[in-house]
């Protein structure tokens, strides 16, 4: 009974005329998708336009914005009760991703594009990763966006320059090292991270054809990409920073309240304020420091949290000496998970992870780590990033919690699972709501517990660490953007109630300063999915099963949290059902 209820949840009924009338416009709706982002085509395998960049012109912006009403009109002309249960789901899925779109265009937040996470510029110089160079015609076709950058960067200068007229840009404390990851983008053409497919080719291409690819490569480099990152970091410098805020809180900016709203309501998918989530924080840094209060005093160091942390920050043997044994360590972590994922799930995806070090040009100015995801086509793995810039702020017993969380089984697992979900309308199989992605991720730290990862008290505290940390986001997100904190009172709270590095809490803190509540989503998803948990287990008993409860998580697909509740309660209903019949 547990069986066919997992594919209950995703089967499909006989097509009703109002099923069929939303799924073709799903299907236009995937064109359209495709068409106006070329590149998020080429990532799922479709290679129609593989020469082209995305139309990033405040224009566009407007257009799309119309474009998604036009969308909502028609669904609004479906008769919803008269839809098989699945496509219920489908159709509220797409409305809101759709209203949301719709919204942030009214909230002005195409005007404010930088958020210090793969920027367009960033993204741009990591091309060689996310797109295929199989062929010659895969080179030409590299080389078109090359040249299609000084469009592409103008683009969003305009949107800029618009957010600037608004009074909606971001404080001048985030700019303090971002010129200098700009600066390093610019090089001689043959020391370009873009060059890197003219190093080597594959069998395919002849040596004729490399040496015209090789020679029009250089020229689009430098006379085209180089002198585009030279215009933008004259236009960040001459032009933005001196229009930049000395506030940070994104409240000060004209609409600024509305906006911050919106954004917390898109990230943790609920209707809930500042004030709500950070009482939650609140209650949530309480619990959490009792349990890290445990491993302080059975460690000898009685009530003082500030000398065990200190310990933990200073003792030679909770750090890497070198980037190869900070790596090492990291894949053998791994690798012990691996073997462990049978245990906790029925499902797991096909395609496999790799890890890889942040390039370097990110490295000093973002975060301890992040997931790529992998082509939807199966043509390129999953790839866990870690960070090994500055190693003492990298601390190994950290290790264990952070690649759970982004690689297996957090990120990874989760993602390339959905990618591979193939009874989903293809936007859903695209769609991300951060609360679930992020929550699911922050939960699967916790899953190495039940199956024996963290194996000694300094790796537990690490997990709790990191719990800490994102409970730390709920009150410093909010307190920062809600309640006028400054950027050294969000420091110090984080440093008081964890044993991040100063480093990365100074990283986080001009994280949440430049992106404004996507750092809500991780902890507001993990309390609900374990909330969830609690329920099936409470309800369900001696009959609940973990293997199938991840199943209902995870098999369709990324959900706002008000639609996993729903799945998890029918799965309940029919789980006690099946004990009568």
């Amino acid at each position: 009974m547990l069986i066919l209820f997992i594919f209950s949840l995703f089967a499909t009924e006989p097509a009703t005329p109002e099923s069929q009338q939303l799924h073709q416009i799903f299907e236009e709706y995937w064109e359209y998708s495709l068409e106006s982002n070329p590149l998020f085509a080429t990532s799922r395998g479709d290679m129609r336009f593989n020469h082209l960049l995305p139309d990033s012109s405040p224009d566009e912006a407007e257009r799309s914005y119309r474009i998604y009403g036009l969308f909502l009109e028609r669904t609004a002309s479906i008769n919803r009760e008269a839809l098989p249960q699945e496509d219920r789901v489908h159709f509220d899925i797409f409305n809101l991703q759709l209203q949301n779109a719709r919204r942030a265009y009214e909230t002005g937040h195409h005007l404010v594009p930088l958020n210090g996470w793969w920027d367009f510029h960033a993204t741009f110089a990591d091309l060689p990763n996310r797109v295929p160079l199989r062929t010659a015609i895969d080179y030409q076709n590299y080389l078109e966006r090359l040249r299609a950058f000084p469009v592409y960067n103008q683009g969003y200068i305009d949107r800029m320059r618009l957010g600037m007229e608004r009074g909606m840009v971001r404080p001048l404390v985030v700019f303090e090292d971002y010129l200098d990851s700009i600066e390093s983008l610019i090089t001689l053409p043959e020391q370009s991270r873009l060059f890197a497919p003219f190093q080597e080719f594959p069998a395919s291409v002849t040596s004729e054809q490399q040496v015209i690819l090789r020679q029009q490569a250089e020229e689009v480099i430098t006379e085209s990409v180089m002198l585009e990152y030279r215009r933008l970091l004259s236009f960040l410098r001459d032009e933005y920073l001196p229009a930049a805020t000395e506030t940070i809180g994104i409240t000060q900016v004209p609409g600024g309240e509305e906006y911050y709203q919106y954004l917390i309501e898109y990230y943790t998918t609920l209707k809930i304020t500042a004030d709500e989530i950070h009482r939650i924080g609140l209650d949530e840094v309480t619990r959490i420091r009792a349990e890290m209060m445990e491993i302080v005093d059975e460690q000898g160091f009685g009530d003082d949290f500030d000398g065990f942390v200190e310990f933990l920050r200073t003792d030679p043997r909770f750090y890497a000496e070198t980037a190869e044994e900070l790596m090492r360590e990291t894949a053998y972590v791994l690798k012990k998970m691996d073997g462990k994922l049978p245990l906790l799930f029925r499902t797991l995806p096909r395609l496999p992870y790799g890890i890889m070090e942040i390039p370097e040009h990110l490295a000093p100015r973002t975060t301890t780590a992040y997931y790529s995801r992998g082509a939807a086509d199966g043509t390129r793995a999953g790839f866990y990033a870690v960070n090994t810039y500055n190693l003492p702020a990298r601390p190994l017993f950290e290790v264990t919690a952070l690649s759970l969380h982004e690689a297996v089984p957090g990120h990874h697992l989760q993602i390339a699972l959905q990618q591979e979900l193939e009874n989903l309308p293809l936007f859903r199989t695209a769609t991300g709501f951060t609360a679930y992605i992020e929550g699911w991720a922050l939960y699967a730290e916790r899953l190495g517990l039940e199956v024996g990862m963290y194996e000694d008290p300094f790796s537990n505290f690490g997990r709790l660490s990191y719990e800490m940390w994102r409970a730390l986001r709920l009150v410093v997100d909010t307190g920062i953007h809600a309640k006028g904190w400054t950027r050294e009172q969000a420091i110090g709270y984080m440093a008081e109630n964890s044993a991040l590095s100063l480093h990365n809490i100074r990283a986080e803190v001009n994280r949440y300063i430049f992106w404004p509540g996507q750092a809500l989503a991780y902890k507001m998803g993990e309390i609900k999915i374990r909330e969830l948990r609690n329920l099936a287990e409470e309800e369900l008993r001696d009959s609940f099963d973990l293997r199938t409860f991840h199943d209902v998580i995870l098999l369709s697909g990324s959900v706002p949290l008000s639609v996993l509740e729903n799945n998890i309660r029918e799965y309940i209903r029919n789980e006690k059902a099946s004990r009568t019949d």
